[in-house]
């Protein structure tokens, strides 16, 4: 996933090597893992808020996707009894 977002950016080796010396002189070695575990804990909050507001999305769509269904259902058996009238 870290690749793909590099990537993403169109960073080089060269780039990648600067940003981690930057960040090991910025937090300095001891802190990078306590670092790492904070942002994977706010990570993992994240998409389980993306996942909550998805369930509830389609748990709100759940009526109108019956009510589409049915609809659909309708109108192809309506097709249908048109047809078998006319032949």
């Amino acid at each position: 996933m870290i690749l793909l977002n590099l990537l993403f950016l169109n960073l080089g080796g060269s780039e990648v090597m600067l940003i981690l010396v930057v960040v090991l002189l910025f937090f300095g070695s001891k802190n990078i893992p306590n670092l790492a575990r904070g942002l994977g804990k706010g990570m993992r909050e994240f998409r389980e808020a993306t996942d909550g507001i998805k369930r509830e999305i389609e748990k709100s769509a759940e009526p109108v996707t019956e009510e589409m269904k049915k609809a659909s259902q309708d109108v192809q058996q309506q097709i249908n009894d048109h047809r078998a009238a006319n032949q």
